[in-house]
This record gives C-alpha cells, structure tokens and sequence, in this order.
C-alpha cells in the first residue's frame, strides 16, 4: 500500500505516523507554572539533537481551543525545565497527565506525584522516574500549519538512578532492562522492552 501524504487529513497522518514510528520514547516535562505550582505533560514526538552542546528537542501542539498549552507558556516564562523518562509502573500517571487542563491546575497534584529535589537543579523531579535531565530553555521554533512549537533543551544535570547503573571503570553504562522505559506506539498503546542485543559495528 502506497498512500500519498497529500491526499491524507493531518489527523489520518498523525495516526500514520504514531502507529508507523515505533516505538517512541517519552519525554515527560514538569515546567513551573507559578509559585511552585508544576505542570506535568507527556510528549512522544521526542528525540536527542546533539551532544555539543547536550540537546534534546520535543514537539508540543496546541489546546483544543487553540491556546498554547502550558508546558510551552512555562518554559518560555522561566526557560527551565525537567525531561524524565518514565518507567512502566508509571504508565497510568503518565496518561492521566496528558489530560487538557485550566492553565494553573497542577497534573502533580491531581495525580498524586511524588516530588523530591532535584540536586544542583531549580525544579524538582519526580522521585519514581529511573532518569531525570534538568533543562534550560535553548531555542523554540514554531513550524507546520497548527503550528507545533519545537521546544530545544539544553541539558544542565541529570540524574540517573543508582540502581540502573551497571560496573565499568572507564564510563557510566546504564542497564535498559533496568530503566523498564515506557515506549509510546499508536492509539492508546504502550510498549516495553522485554530484552536487549548487540551487534558490532564496522570497524
């Protein structure tokens, strides 16, 4: 089957593109909203840009009333941000905090989410996430017809739990099993990684 993008509605190929690019990493970001008060949100359209200097980017759309949403009216206010990568235990936290709320309304709050310090870094992060960035605001591009804003973040410090973290003498090696990421497919569904392989590449 061969489908020609031109003839598709942008929501027959969003449903294309999430089913068809898997599975994806979540990034999901606790912005300030105020005072302390913290946004939480998923965001699958995820990606790391570089590593001089340390970049990831994610993409985040509009409200339904076409207003942009608060991750992005935060990080533009305060030009901080915390990147975590959920574990599978978080999955229903997770969901439940991609829900359109009042600007203000914290998903930390509505969802129960355990905070804790984020050590060298403003913003805390969520205690149960494997692996947290503490992030400074480098760039924002608004692309596309809607249009989606490209939030790029600077890594500042990371944490990366004890825990997943293997033994080798020459540089930290993180166990992926371990981290147990929550991967986005299509639609409402999940995936996770039930092993690991590898393969050398040419020399």
């Amino acid at each position: 089957m061969n489908l020609e993008m031109s003839t598709l509605s942008p929501t027959q190929i969003y449903h294309l593109m999430t089913q068809t690019i898997i599975p994806r990493p979540i990034a999901w970001v606790l912005t300030d909203s105020g005072e302390a008060n913290y946004n939480l949100a998923p965001f699958s359209y995820f990606s790391p840009v570089s590593s001089n200097p340390p970049l990831m980017m994610f993409s985040v759309g509009k409200k339904p009333s076409g207003e942009i949403k608060d991750t992005t009216r935060n990080v533009l206010e305060t030009g901080k941000m915390v990147i975590h990568i959920a574990n599978v235990d978080l999955a229903q936290q997770v969901t439940q905090s991609a829900a359109t709320l009042e600007h203000g309304v914290s998903e930390v709050k509505e969802s129960d989410i355990e905070l804790v310090e984020f050590e060298g870094f403003s913003l805390p992060r969520v205690k149960a996430c494997p692996v947290a960035f503490g992030c400074s605001l480098f760039e924002v591009k608004e692309i596309g017809n809607t249009p989606q804003s490209l939030i790029f973040a600077q890594i500042e410090t990371m944490y990366i739990d004890p825990s997943v973290i293997g033994e080798r003498s020459d540089r930290v090696v993180v166990d992926a099993l371990s981290i147990n990421p929550l991967s986005r497919l299509g639609g409402t569904e999940y995936a996770v990684l039930e092993k690991t392989f590898s393969v050398a590449r040419p020399q």
